[in-house]
C-alpha cells in the first residue's frame, strides 16, 4: 500500500546553519537552503553561542521565503511544518521552534518537532527533484551517526523505532576533528582540514591507539586525542618541525578505522539488512571508502550536501511523524539532547 502524499515545510537552526526546505513524501527534495555562518565563526576556533542566535534571527525568515520560492509553493501548498527541536544550541533552536510555531499558527498546520539526529538518519532517503531515485533504505537497519557532538549506533527496526546500543563515551569524532586540528594549526572546521593535510600524508606514519572497548558499542576518542597531543608535545621538546600531513593522516585513520570496524561488528550481531552513515563526519572520504568497500551490507551514505545540518533531513523525518500523525503541541519547547543518550 503506497503512503500518503505530503509536502513538509522543514527549518533547522541547531547549530550554525540557518536552513529552510521543502520536501515531498519524505524523499523528494523540492528546495533545500542554507545561510552557513562558517567564515563568523572561524576567528573563535568553534562555534560562539549568543553570535550563532543572533544570525539566526537575522537570516531565518529570508531563508524560509526563498525555501518556498524554489520550491514554486506558497505557504497554503504545505501540509505540515517540521522543526528541529534539539539537541543542539538553545539559543539557536528557539529561532527555528518560534519561526515554525509561528507559521503554523497563522496558517493551522501541523507543527512537527523532529530530533536533529534523527534528521540527519532520514537524509540516507532524500534525493533531489531532479534526480533519478534510489532504493530506500529496508529495515532492520544500523545507523552510525557521527557529527560534532554525537558518535552512535542506532538500531531501527521500523520508521521512528529507534534503540541506541552505544555512544561516545568522552569527545564525539567531529569534536575530537576539531580540536585535533586545532592542535596541528589547521583552520576550522576540523574535519575537512583534517581530511586535506592528510591526503599528503601517510596514515601509518604514527601508532596511535584504537580505543575498541570490547564487549560495548560504545566509542572513545579521548585516548587518541591524548595521544596526538603527546606525539606534538614530544617533537616541539626535540626542536622538530610538525610533519602536519602525517599526524592529521594517522589521526584520521585511527578515528575513522574504529567506527567502521565497530558498525561492521554490530550489524553482523543485530543481523542488519543494510547499514546507514549519517552526520557531517560521514562526509570524511576514508569513512566513506573504507566502510563502502568492507561492508558486505548495502551502505546508504547521503551526498556531501546531506552531510553537514540541512533543513531538508527534518523535512524528510518530519514526513513520517506526519502520516503517523505524531504533531507536536503549540507549547513545543526546544530538547538540547538526544532523548537515546
Amino acid at each position: 500500500m503506497p503512503l500518503p502524499t505530503a509536502r513538509i515545510l522543514g527549518i533547522e537552526t541547531s547549530c550554525d546553519e540557518t536552513a529552510a526546505a521543502v520536501v515531498s513524501d519524505g524523499r523528494v527534495i523540492h528546495s533545500n537552503v542554507v545561510a552557513s555562518q562558517i567564515d563568523l565563526h572561524a576567528q573563535y576556533g568553534g562555534v560562539f553561542p549568543e553570535l550563532a542566535s543572533r544570525e539566526h534571527v537575522k537570516a531565518i525568515y529570508p531563508v524560509v521565503n526563498e525555501a518556498l520560492r524554489q520550491a514554486h509553493v506558497d505557504i497554503q501548498d504545505i501540509d505540515a511544518i517540521a522543526v528541529t527541536q534539539g539537541p543542539g544550541l538553545a539559543g539557536s533552536l528557539v529561532v527555528g521552534v518560534n519561526m515554525a510555531k509561528g507559521i503554523a499558527l497563522a496558517t493551522g498546520k501541523p507543527l512537527i518537532g523532529v530530533n536533529h539526529m534523527e534528521g540527519h538518519i532520514y537524509s540516507a532517503w532524500l534525493y533531489l527533484a531532479n534526480a533519478s531515485p534510489h532504493q530506500a533504505p529496508r529495515f532492520p537497519l544500523l545507523a552510525l551517526l557521527v557529527s560534532g557532538g554525537h558518535s552512535e549506533l542506532v538500531l531501527m527496526t521500523d520508521h521512528l523505532t529507534y534503540q541506541r546500543l552505544g555512544g561516545t563515551l568522552d569527545d564525539a569524532a567531529g569534536e575530537a576533528f576539531d580540536k585535533i586540528a586545532r592542535l596541528l594549526d589547521l583552520p576550522y572546521p576540523g574535519g575537512p582540514s583534517i581530511q586535506k593535510a592528510g591526503m599528503a600524508g601517510k596514515d601509518d606514519a604514527f601508532s596511535f591507539p584504537k580505543a575498541m572497548l570490547e564487549g560495548t558499542w560504545d566509542f572513545s576518542f579521548s585516548g587518541v586525542k591524548t595521544a596526538v597531543l603527546r606525539a606534538v608535545e614530544g617533537l616541539q621538546e626535540q626542536g622538530r618541525p610538525l610533519p602536519t600531513e602525517d599526524l592529521a593522516a594517522s589521526f584520521q585513520a585511527a578515528v575513522a578505522d574504529v567506527l567502521v570496524e565497530k558498525t561492521l561488528l554490530a550489524a553482523k550481531e543485530h543481523k542488519v539488512r543494510e547499514i546507514v552513515v549519517a552526520g557531517g563526519v560521514s562526509a570524511n572520504k576514508r569513512l566513506r571508502e573504507k566502510i563502502l568497500s568492507q561492508s558486505t551490507r548495502p551502505v546508504h551514505i547521503p551526498p556531501l550536501f546531506l552531510c553537514t545540518d540541512n533543513a531538508a533531513m527534518i523535512a524528510g523525518a518530519g514526513y513520517f511523524h506526519y502520516i503517523q500523525e505524531d504533531f507536536s503541541p503549540f507549547d513545543l519547547d526546544v530538547l538540547p539532547t538526544w532523548p537515546l543518550s
